[in-house]
């Protein structure tokens, strides 16, 4: 029984905050990306892999003309050979746009951006960016794209945040008007979306003020409206930076959800995952919906961690043809400061959970910086690749500073 750890880029320059997605035809071709500062400014990274993430290509995804950076890029898969890359560009600290890029040949290629949401000056930042294709295998909306990220608004003075979302239903030539998701009057983080097998959408985020919320909305017209929002659960925010001695990173809580588009006895239920306070240390929590996001089970810890450790950034996915439920998480378990990746499993439609280091080395979050690092990323991401596997993408120090890592382990599930 193994842990399988691949060095996704060079040692070097940082890159963070990586989303992966699989050809769910043939599970080998595997597409990533990251926040990515090897050319010395963040970009957007693109990673390919035709192994099952064995080995690695590297190139950057370019700017749209007068842009100079970008960060939070998302990749999603569509049939038969689609990737798509939202990201937030910008051209300094101001003007924050949300832009995209289509691939038609599995990743060979990629289109120049498309500026979907123009930030404007230091009043309009669109951030957090998600993107998802529906690839339900009964969807009358097979192939619509749903582009979500954080509205942030009168910037300069503090400001605001609100959950947007747009649509295509024309792979990216061209955009619905905008959906405001969420209220003007609360204060929201990085929205998430996913679609069900017969093609309901559900867009998910978590509201930080006037109080912390985990909310969905669902549509049932291919994202054209939205019904009225659901509240999961109520949220304890983890601290911003955790209470362990070393670290200064910054830990932000956003919603995580997926759906069972397999064919069994799971099929359609909703999961909502989120870092939790509650019990005194930072946790992983989970509530499931089995009536299509109308009501919602109790929140509940999927990750056995010993009270006190620091567990955090969860993502997951459902694989769609097994129901089997991946999440992934890191956590200072180990020993209270150096960080490791854990995926926690269930076959079971979420009633029990198998929880497994995969890192083969614990890491410090700092890497070889002789003081606290601010920041490690905001996210790390796990996709599914069928029947029953998974593929992890994380940040790691172990060459000594911040490397993307993918990896999976061969463990079965009991």
């Amino acid at each position: 029984m193994t842990n399988f750890n691949f060095q996704v880029t060079p040692t070097g320059p940082p890159k963070n905050e990586p989303s992966v997605a699989v050809n769910l035809l043939i599970p080998g071709i595997m597409v990533a990306v990251s926040t990515d500062s090897s050319s010395g400014v963040p970009q957007t990274g693109l990673y390919r892999s035709l192994d099952g993430g064995f080995s690695w290509s590297n190139t950057l995804l370019p700017l749209p003309p007068g842009f100079t950076g970008a960060e939070a890029a998302t990749v999603s898969y569509g049939f038969p050979s689609t990737f798509v890359v939202s990201a937030h560009v910008f051209p300094g600290a101001s003007d924050g746009t949300a832009v995209f890029y289509i691939s038609t040949d599995n990743g060979v290629t990629f289109s120049p951006p498309v500026i979907v949401a123009l930030g404007f000056g230091t009043y309009i930042n669109n951030d957090e960016t998600n993107i998802t294709i529906d690839t339900g295998q009964s969807s009358p909306y097979l192939g619509n794209i749903y582009l979500s990220y954080n509205h942030q608004y009168n910037v300069a003075n503090g400001g605001n945040s609100t959950a947007f979302l747009q649509r295509s239903t024309d792979n990216g030539v061209t955009w619905n008007p905008t959906i405001l998701l969420s209220s003007e009057s609360e204060q929201v983080e990085r929205p998430d979306v996913t679609v069900d097998l017969t093609g309901i959408v559900y867009a998910a985020w978590v509201t930080v003020n006037p109080s912390y919320r985990y909310v969905i909305r669902r549509s049932l017209d291919g994202g054209a409206t939205f019904e009225a929002p659901v509240q999961v659960s109520a949220v304890v925010p983890v601290p911003t930076v955790l209470p362990v001695a070393g670290y200064a990173f910054r830990v932000l809580t956003f919603a995580a959800i997926a759906t069972d588009r397999s064919v069994g006895p799971a099929t359609g239920n909703v999961y909502a995952v989120w870092q939790d306070n509650r019990q005194g240390y930072a946790d992983i929590f989970m509530s499931i919906s089995t009536d299509q996001g109308i009501h919602w089970s109790a929140p509940v810890s999927i990750t056995g961690a010993p009270a006190g450790s620091q567990n955090f950034f969860p993502a997951i996915d459902v694989d769609p043809l097994t129901g089997v439920v991946n999440i992934i998480y890191y956590s200072n378990q180990v020993d209270g400061f150096n960080l490791d990746v854990y995926v926690a499993r269930s076959i079971n439609a979420g009633a029990s959970f198998t929880n497994t280091r995969i890192t083969n080395t614990s890491f410090n979050p700092n890497g070889s910086s002789p003081v606290p690092v601010p920041l490690i990323g905001d996210y790390i991401d796990i996709m599914s690749v069928p029947p029953g596997g998974y593929i992890g993408v994380w940040m790691d120090t172990s060459p000594g500073s911040q490397t993307i890592f993918a990896g999976y382990s061969d463990i079965v599930i009991p």
